[in-house]
């Protein structure tokens, strides 16, 4: 498991850190493409790989079947995914439709956390170790978690060469740590950024995901 995480931690970082001079070379809707051919496999596999072995090595705990963990678990992993799918805002340039760009935002849940990838992941981890109670998930979160506070660093130093006092200027007004900013006074919360399509999205997924969840496991559970 951890040899497929470095993998994917090489592949997905690596050629952020390259995309500067790949679009150069290339543009950047073809790279966006390639970025996409190589890491959605990678993440397929891993997933894959994560659900049918989730339940190896030993079992440290077990609060399944009791509905408060439960009930705490899918809260977790809805609030994770609020915070993990922010760039699901620019569909097109993910989808490279429209010329795939690289943004500095201050709004938003931006505001509250200016990584909101990482701090996504960390709450999935949480309700997930939680509820499998595994070595094995125990290994798994330690590699997605460390792989995204590298993500934390390298992010920022790609933004602090691409945007310099542009970057510092953002830095000064917002934090890693959700709500940190905030607590300090040097941001706010406008609750009107958080009214936007967008967000309806996220909510839908999360209610098609929770609904699918069984079938899901089953899916991936009977892949050889």
């Amino acid at each position: 498991m951890m040899g497929l995480l470095l993998g994917f931690a090489i592949a997905h970082s690596g050629l952020a850190a390259l995309r500067p001079q790949a679009e150069k070379l290339v543009g950047a809707r073809f790279y966006r493409v390639l970025f996409a051919l190589v890491s959605l496999p990678l993440a397929v596999i891993l997933i894959v790989y994560f659900i049918q072995h989730r339940y190896d090595g030993l079992q440290l705990w077990n609060f399944q079947g009791q509905p408060i963990v439960e009930s705490i678990v899918w809260v977790l992993s809805a609030i994770s995914f609020i915070f993990l799918y922010p760039a699901t805002f620019n569909l097109l340039e993910i989808a490279a439709i429209q010329k795939p760009e690289v943004h500095l935002y201050e709004t938003g849940i931006i505001r509250i956390t200016r990584h909101p990838q990482m701090v996504g992941q960390v709450i999935w981890c949480i309700a997930h170790t939680l509820w499998l109670g595994t070595t094995f998930m125990l290994v798994t979160s330690a590699g997605l978690i460390l792989h995204h506070l590298f993500g934390v660093w390298h992010g920022d130093r790609r933004l602090r060469q691409r945007y310099g006092e542009s970057f510092e200027t953002l830095k000064s007004r917002t934090s890693v740590v959700p709500f940190w900013a905030i607590a300090q006074g040097r941001q706010t919360i406008e609750l009107k950024e958080f009214l936007r399509p967008s967000y309806l999205g996220i909510a839908i997924f999360i209610g098609l995901l929770w609904w699918a969840h069984p079938w899901f496991i089953r899916s991936a559970g009977a892949i050889g």
